[in-house]
């Protein structure tokens, strides 16, 4: 660098408002300064602003006076911290670091939470660039269903372990109920296009074959052997074949009068408005049934269902199904093929689920999340939500609250 130029870092704090960071920037413009790096963030109406920049050995101290001088009447307080060159380039070199956001989310976010979360990141050797709140101001009676709370850190650096890291931060969230994800902040994160949803107990707060086995009369025999399939203790097929058999006999006509009443679980309204309106594909790929897919695929204009067809013969179930059943192997498969189909990169896509047969498409997308799930899905997903509904999703894809239309509001 030029002997003759210097570098020099301002930090300004005070009361914000409007045209306050125009005010300063112009006077630095009249002394023709170089802006190395600027960054600015207000909360509740108290500006930090800070500015670094190159200027004239010679300007460098009439820069000062103006700033000074000006600072009351714009009513601010200004800082100076000359930079060196070493430390300028050292800064220069991080840039090549990975970056990482962790977003923490929850009905509320404590300085318990933030203390533990910001605790790992430290130990893990990765520094805090900036902090976010996706979420709009939270209320003070927190009784109210709608509370939920997420921030969003920006982290710099290589975590020293990053298994580790995965496994106490899913130790804490388990402790101090929130949620969190983990993801590498590259342009895949900021893209994408695609996201595959398991159906029942995500999407629905039921298993349709429940429902199904209910009216047949089988229920306790059929949720027993769910139960077991959903904790990976049998194979899912052989499962799905026995449930599908106790089902023979019930009459087409419950199928429809179980579709109009499916307890549509806490968000998804919500959520489906926000990822039609910004062009997001959809699709189920559920190990349930088509019937009651398609139901939600007109009820929320979803571009994709593939799940399991029933056998109907003269208004009544057979106890038999038709294809290939839709198992953990084959979503991972649909999900890649409708992918390929839409032409979106793999790292683009996002799989949300709650059972084991969720965990090959929770693994094969570029962002796979658990969604109030088994403890053997939880404790193998990357990314869970346990303490929201499933709008809970927008904010793992970077979401505000105040980018959203009132309608995709609660």
């Amino acid at each position: 660098m030029d002997t003759s130029t210097e570098l020099i870092l301002i930090r300004i704090t005070g009361l914000d408002r409007p045209g306050l960071t125009a005010s300063i920037t112009e006077i630095l413009s009249k002394y023709d300064v170089t802006i190395l790096d600027i960054g600015q963030a207000d909360i509740h109406s108290t500006l930090s602003l800070g500015i670094l920049f190159k200027s004239r050995e010679k300007d460098s101290g009439n820069i000062m006076k103006d700033l000074l001088f000006n600072a009351s009447s714009l009513g601010i307080t200004i800082r100076f911290y000359p930079i060196t060159v070493e430390e300028y380039e050292e800064w220069v070199g991080m840039q090549g670091k990975n970056r990482y956001i962790l977003t923490l989310l929850g009905r509320k976010l404590s300085a318990k939470q933030i203390a533990a979360v910001t605790r790992i990141i430290a130990e893990q050797g990765l520094n805090i660039d900036a902090i976010k709140r996706l979420t709009g101001r939270v209320p003070l009676d927190e009784r109210k269903a709608s509370v939920r709370a997420c921030i969003e850190f920006s982290v710099r650096g290589t975590p020293r372990d990053r298994e580790e890291m995965q496994r106490e931060l899913m130790k804490l969230s388990s402790e101090l109920e929130m949620d969190f994800s983990f993801q590498l902040d590259n342009m895949y994160r900021r893209m994408r296009r695609l996201i595959c949803f398991d159906m029942d107990s995500t999407l629905i707060q039921t298993e349709c074959i429940d429902e199904l086995a209910e009216r047949a009369g089988v229920g306790d025999k059929v949720r027993e052997i769910t139960e077991r399939a959903m904790r990976g203790e049998i194979d899912f097929t052989e499962s799905f074949t026995e449930r599908v058999a106790l089902l023979k006999g019930l009459d087409e006509s419950v199928m429809r009068e179980i579709a109009e009443n499916l307890p549509i679980t806490e968000g998804v309204e919500r959520l489906m408005f926000v990822l039609k309106r910004y062009g997001y594909k959809i699709a189920i790929l559920s190990g349930g049934f088509t019937y009651f897919g398609n139901y939600l695929k007109q009820k929320y204009g979803i571009d994709y269902v593939y799940a399991n067809e029933l056998e109907i013969v003269d208004g009544k179930l057979t106890g038999r199904y038709l294809g290939d059943v839709v198992d953990g192997k084959r979503k991972a498969e649909l999900l890649k093929l409708i992918a390929q189909v839409e032409k979106v990169d793999i790292a683009q896509t996002i799989a949300v689920g709650d059972g084991a047969n969720d965990l090959p498409m929770l693994s094969t997308a570029g962002l796979g999340i658990a969604f109030h799930a088994k403890p053997k899905v939880v404790a193998n997903a990357k990314q869970s939500i346990n303490t929201i509904g499933l709008d809970g999703v927008l904010y793992f894809l970077g979401f505000k609250d105040s980018y959203l239309e009132e309608r995709g509001k609660l």
